[in-house]
């Protein structure tokens, strides 16, 4: 008789050799790149890939992506790694599988197009440190922006992938500016440029089964390059789109491993390997070897990130993002700037004004960087622009849009922004129509000559001269100029043990550890509720002799407290509460290091020039002593990357600086005094 209580595990047997499928979908993995950078924030760690490595390496995937995107952006600026070692050292553990990169085109890895002789110079050397793969893409689909790489990635070797970024303006794939005829015109453009594969690129999850199935089939009849898919899991639909477009006949799709898929990341590979296991299109890949390195990813990675993931959502989707197609890393970023700005409350009115400016700056797909540009644009407006006006404060790469310097718009911009943008503009007032690159200065001799010694080679050069600001404060880092900041370092598993340990003992009521030489509590003693993470802790404090002492704290519970609610008991032996006594002027304490300053306000009557916003200050264009008129350019920040030219609200000289290039800045900090 069965026992019922007792469970048996049944292991599937897939040791028994599969017969090699007539043609097997083609995969290429991008955990290590799209998948952390749509999860945590690109803050995946080259050590954390290595362990994982030569596990994948052993799959078969067409490809791995490892590099491009945000990492470059992220990986000096936040992790105090090189970018290009990342490359050489992941190259030593791929020894079968090509590397891929995400190129914008002659935007690089930045949020501007650069000149083509730094361009060239990009490419070469990403080649030279061992990519293979260039997946190069251009937010407007305007394809002269591939004429200065494309060449190059050929003449060295590499393979050269086309995409098409693909976008809508309507629920389905219709009669709007983005329809069939469109992608297969695209596609064919980028057969004549000599790619070797074709890419729809998919950031926000738009494509539908059944449009997949349409335009798969269509691309399949019109051109020779293999077609690859790239769409994101956000609205919940890419998995049943993949399907559709293997029955298609598609060529190539990407995934993640299932740790770092799913949410507004990729579909997981494991389900698409099963799923199509013993069809023409099995990939014949080895399931068993993809669950050691999903364990792995689990057990020995994910833990370190954890912080980092959103766990505030519920649902997986979002499908908010089929009603207003902005992507969702777009939709977080446009979230992340309003609450920087104490301005969450506007999140309604942001939604509701982005289609109007995308229609406004040419129906542009949303895409790294325009959808910056659309998003941080929308902000501006929503919270700076009158009845009277519109587009009060506009944007550095707003203008640079309207000017041309991203390329040919889907759709002309709106000609009474466009006539607003370029007013004034250092350019000139009337949009240039030839290819961006062509009007752009050189720039790597310039670079040179900017940072010096300080570049001892021409990766640490092409670093400076794509982030000059942060570029360089890393640099001054990396060669022991300046001391790295703890904030940068990499974490261990111990670290994060110790601080799951430390929560434990918060929720235990056991956070403090008892104090070596306890000195006796004053008549001053007070008691405080501490609210931490929707938590309450009950805290002693004795002010006497300046550094208050903790002598105690308990948990109050999983919600704060309501201010009418009573204290929470305290520990055995816990002393009660008093009165707050009158103020005691704390002793010195010369051990106790002073926070720096906060530059000084504006003295006497001089007219500020506040932070309208939270940000980085890229560049003062005036110095101390210099005399401005009204609406002239005093200081720039950067916001969300997009620039802002902050004007002189009124004229005078500039009496004080209050911040340096690279300094971080709080809303309505004062940067500058004009008397």
């Amino acid at each position: 008789m069965t026992d019922h209580n007792e469970v048996k595990m049944v292991e599937m047997d897939y040791s028994q050799a599969r017969p090699k499928a007539e043609n097997p979908l083609k995969i290429e993995d991008l955990s290590l790149r799209d998948g952390h950078q749509s999860l945590f924030a690109t803050r995946g760690r080259t050590e954390d890939m290595i362990l994982v490595a030569e596990q994948m390496d052993d799959i078969g995937f067409w490809a791995v992506e490892i590099w491009g995107g945000a990492t470059f952006d992220t990986m000096h600026r936040y992790l105090n790694e090189d970018p290009w070692q990342r490359i050489r050292t992941l190259k030593r553990y791929f020894k079968k599988t090509p590397l891929s990169m995400l190129l914008r085109g002659q935007n690089l890895v930045g949020h501007r197009n650069y000149a083509d002789d730094l361009a060239e110079l990009f490419v070469k050397k990403g080649v030279e440190n061992g990519l293979d793969i260039f997946r190069t893409f251009d937010a407007l689909n305007d394809y002269r922006n591939f004429e200065t790489v494309a060449p190059v990635i050929k003449a060295c070797g590499a393979h050269f992938q086309g995409c098409i970024c693909y976008t809508l303006t309507e629920p389905r794939l219709g009669k709007g500016v983005y329809n069939l005829d469109y992608y297969v015109k695209k596609a064919k453009d980028l057969e004549d440029m000599g790619a070797d594969s074709i890419c729809i690129k998919d950031v926000a999850g738009l494509m539908s089964p059944y449009d997949a199935f349409e335009l798969v089939k269509a691309l399949k009849a019109e051109v020779k390059p293999l077609i690859h898919l790239h769409s994101h899991f956000t609205t919940g639909m890419s998995p049943m789109t993949q399907l559709k477009a293997v029955e298609a006949g598609i060529d190539i799709i990407d995934t993640c491993m299932t740790p770092y898929a799913y949410r507004t990341s990729h579909a997981a590979l494991e389900p698409l390997v099963m799923s199509l296991m013993g069809t023409s299109r099995d990939t014949g890949f080895d399931i068993k070897a993809l669950t050691r390195i999903n364990e792995t990813l689990e057990k020995e990675v994910i833990p370190k990130y954890k912080h980092l993931l959103d766990d505030t959502r519920v649902s997986q989707i979002d499908i908010n993002v089929l009603l207003h197609q902005a992507p969702d890393f777009m939709l977080a970023n446009l979230v992340k700037q309003l609450r920087e700005m104490d301005a969450l409350d506007k999140i309604d009115e942001v939604y509701k004004e982005l289609p109007r400016v995308r229609k406004e700056l040419g129906q542009i797909p949303l895409v790294t960087p325009t959808s910056r540009i659309v998003g941080t644009q929308t902000v501006n407006n929503v919270l700076f622009d009158t009845k009277e006006e519109r587009y009060k404060m506009i944007t550095a790469q707003v203008k640079d849009l309207c000017y041309g310097l991203y390329g040919k718009t889907p759709v002309p911009i709106d000609a009474a922004v466009q006539k607003k943008a370029l007013k004034g503009y250092e350019r000139g007032e009337e949009p240039i129509t030839c290819r961006p690159a062509e009007v752009l200065s050189p720039e790597l001799e310039k670079a040179r000559e900017e940072i010096g010694n300080l570049a001892v080679d021409d990766e640490d050069l092409i670093l400076y001269a794509l982030f000059p600001v942060t570029g360089k404060k890393y640099l001054m880092q990396k060669y022991g100029r300046e001391q790295v900041p703890d904030a940068v370092k990499p974490i261990t598993l111990e670290d994060v043990k110790k601080q799951d340990d430390m929560i434990k003992k918060a929720r235990a009521g056991k956070l403090i550890e008892p104090v070596a030489d306890l000195p006796e509590k004053s008549e001053f003693a007070r008691t405080f509720n501490v609210f931490v993470d929707g938590e309450c802790f009950e805290v002693g404090v004795d002010e006497v002799g300046g550094s208050p002492v903790i002598s105690y704290a308990a948990l109050a519970g999983a919600m704060p407290l309501a201010p009418s609610a009573p204290a929470s008991p305290a520990l055995p032996g816990a002393p009660a509460a008093v009165p707050a006594p009158k103020p005691v002027p704390p002793k010195p304490v010369e051990s106790a290091p002073k926070p720096a300053p906060k530059p000084a306000a504006a003295a006497g009557s001089g007219t500020p020039v506040k932070a309208p916003m939270p940000g980085m200050i890229v560049k003062y264009e005036k110095n101390v002593g210099d005399t401005v008129n009204a609406g002239d350019t005093v200081v720039v920040i950067e916001a969300m990357k997009m620039e802002n030219a902050l004007p002189a609200t009124a004229g005078g000289t500039i009496s004080a600086i209050n911040f340096k290039t690279g300094d971080s800045v709080a809303k309505d900090d004062i940067l500058a005094i004009i008397e």
